[in-house]
């Protein structure tokens, strides 16, 4: 009892003790407060620095890749086939739209593009988002008089085709980013393409994001140089269009190769395509079918048959063959001529193309040696262009006879365009077989050589006895006793063979009432300098390649052979021609001026001198036609101003090397 009172007296006698045990408390609470906040500061400082500055910077700086300017593509002569130019594009900061629903439908209506499809590009996208690429001299006016902050405008390498629809498969096409889709775009896409760059975007103190200037530390693409010389490009383009329109044909194909090198002087296909707007070509007129598809080729195999037949010896040039009278039963099967024959020797089976002649000397041949003899002539192998989608063609082995004799009359096996040329090439070269290839040089931005392709002989196919032999032979393919008169030319000897063969119908399993058309040939036969292949897809008004693919190649040459400085083979035949009246002028439509421009620079002759260009008359032209116009000139335009032409340097009609840039001074509105 007295201790309770002694202790209740204790602590009436100390009021601070509590105190002091509450302070303790309170202060403990605090410093470990303080040590979690330095915990955290550590962590974030030290651990988490970089992460959270990358955050950060992601808050005022955006990357956006820029392509570098896209390496140029010239034919073997300089002529520009692809170059690149520099055109305003349109982008927005979603982040910055108050209403990004209503901005993308005020976007779409003012620039033209599609509402759905932009909205769900600005929905996705937080900081950056393309408008519209590429895009016209009124869209950026028009984006600029929206006045919005978030909008922006910048500059990057289009891709321009001078030539339009010139070699335009081959080329190729590449896509909006400056990808290559497809041709020798998409084959030397790393070539052509060049090191992208970025663009740094940054965000200023009221959230607007503004772009600084294109790092120029990025390379330019590698020019390609190709074998194709833009001359028999035209031609070829233009008699093979003309021969499919005149048959009614589905498409056309046709390769013009120097035997001597392999290169590839023409490469042609039927429809055509504008690669600066491939948007608005037909379906599958894209396709370049002379290096894609393989077909089955036909009576032009006979060619090949009686060289492997030469070549083993197993006849010669008197040989006779009994031709059946125009059938013959293999088994169940009836092989059948378009004109019955009693007997004939090599040359009149290639002359009038007897298919029971040609499966006769096949079947000397033998299957193993026959298909050894196709396989060097490069079959059922990729020519090896480079070019995407190459056929390799098939060739069975012939177990059964009768597939022994129709692949000896070229059916029941495939080849493309391409194949067909090249192994004509071989028997106009004197047996030896030249790789075939369609890009000569490939050279980086800093004049390092990344490609030179040179004549390469891959290996001999006959002798250069036998070859002269099939030439001779093939000579009376094109006389009036052959099948093939319409390609007989005055001037120069011809030697080839036509083809008529049937396509396979896949739904059937059969043969089809379809037919390809074709005619390959050299000249001059006394020592070619190109072989020329026409092929004619589903003809519809003649069915023999004499017919409707002999008069194509007969154009192509005519044009070639001079422009190549071939001799003639005779001296021309004398016609006297009376003097017609000159016909009454018609009235023209007017012309695209951009095409008007391009023609008047005369797009088929050759420049004034080797690497030497007359700087072109641009004044008062609108800067878009100007662009194309120095362009196709092989010129490099730069702009100053907006708006039509008002002067330019060099002066107009200055002569001045390849690739010289021309400043364009620009005023006043466009229309």
């Amino acid at each position: 009892m007295r201790d309770l009172k002694r202790q209740k007296a204790a602590d009436v006698e100390d009021p601070t003790r509590w105190m002091r045990l509450r302070l303790s408390l309170v202060g403990l609470v605090f410093l470990g407060l303080l040590a979690g906040v330095f915990a955290r500061a550590v962590q974030l400082q030290v651990r988490e620095r970089e992460r959270l500055r990358g955050m950060a910077q992601d808050q005022y700086v955006r990357e956006v890749e820029i392509p570098a300017r896209r390496g140029d593509i010239f034919d073997r002569r300089g002529v520009p086939l692809a170059q690149s130019v520099d055109v305003d594009s349109i982008w927005v900061d979603p982040s910055a739209l108050p209403d990004v629903k209503l901005a993308s439908f005020e976007l779409a209506k003012a620039l033209d593009v599609d509402r759905a499809e932009l909205y769900e590009r600005l929905s996705r996208a937080k900081r950056f988002a393309w408008v519209k690429r590429q895009a016209r001299p009124e869209d950026v006016l028009a984006a600029k008089n929206l006045g919005w902050p978030a909008l922006g405008i910048t500059r990057e390498p289009r891709r321009f085709y001078p030539q339009r629809e010139l070699a335009a498969h081959v080329i190729g096409i590449v896509g909006t980013d400056g990808r290559g889709l497809d041709g020798l775009e998409l084959a030397f896409e790393d070539e052509l393409a060049g090191d992208r760059t970025t663009r740094p975007a940054f965000r200023d103190a009221r959230g607007r994001k503004v772009l600084t200037g294109i790092d120029d530390s990025g390379r330019q693409g590698a020019t390609v140089t190709l074998t194709l010389d833009r001359h028999l490009q035209y031609v070829t383009e233009r008699a093979l269009e003309a021969a499919v329109d005149s048959a009614k044909a589905t498409a056309g194909m046709a390769v013009v190769m120097d035997p001597k090198t392999g290169e590839v002087l023409a490469l042609a296909n039927a429809p055509r395509f504008n690669p600066n707007a491939p948007e608005k070509s037909a379906p599958g007129s894209l396709r370049n079918r002379s290096v894609t598809d393989a077909f089955e080729p036909g009576s032009t195999f006979k060619a090949f048959v009686v060289a492997a037949a030469l070549e083993a010896g197993v006849i010669d040039t008197s040989t006779t063959l009994n031709c059946e009278n125009g059938a013959w039963a293999i088994g169940k099967h009836v092989i059948n001529d378009t004109h019955p024959h009693a007997s004939l020797n090599a040359a009149k089976t290639l002359q009038v193309s007897s298919n029971i002649c040609a499966a006769k000397i096949g079947a000397l041949v033998g299957r193993k040696p026959l298909v050894e003899a196709f396989n060097r002539f490069g079959f059922a192998e990729k020519p090896g262009l480079g070019l995407p989608g190459e056929a390799r063609g098939v060739i069975p082995f012939p177990r059964a006879e009768v597939s022994l004799a129709t692949q000896s009359f070229g059916q029941g096996l495939t080849a493309s365009a391409i194949q067909l040329a090249a192994g004509y090439a071989a028997i106009a070269n004197g047996g030896t077989y030249m790789r075939p290839y369609v890009v000569s040089k490939v050279v980086d931005a800093d004049g390092v050589v990344l490609l030179d392709n040179r004549p390469v002989k891959e290996r001999r196919v006959v002798s250069e006895k036998v070859a002269k032999t099939v030439v001779s032979m093939l000579e009376g393919v094109v006389e009036r006793e052959g099948t093939a008169p319409k390609a007989r030319m005055d001037e120069y000897r011809v030697a080839g063979k036509t083809g008529t063969a049937q396509k396979v119908d896949t739904v059937a399993r059969g043969y089809s009432d379809k037919r390809i058309a074709s005619f390959i040939g050299m000249v001059p036969a006394e020592d070619p300098r190109a072989v020329i292949a026409v092929i004619i897809d589903e003809p519809k008004t003649d069915v023999y390649g004499g017919l409707v693919a002999a008069p194509a190649f007969k154009e192509i040459a005519l044009a070639a052979m001079p422009y190549l400085g071939a001799p003639p083979s005779r001296a021309p035949k004398a016609v006297a021609v009376a003097p017609s009246p000159a016909p009454a002028p018609e009235a023209k439509p007017a012309k695209n001026p951009v095409v008007a421009a391009i023609e008047a620079l005369d797009t088929i002759t050759e420049p004034i001198a080797a690497g030497v260009v007359r700087v072109p008359d641009l004044k008062g032209k609108v800067s878009r036609n100007a662009v194309s116009v120095l362009l196709a000139a092989s010129l490099e335009p730069r702009l100053s101003g907006s708006g039509r032409v008002t002067s330019q340097a060099p002066a107009p009609g200055s002569l001045v090397d390849r690739g010289t840039r021309v400043t364009l001074h620009l005023a006043g509105n466009a229309p």
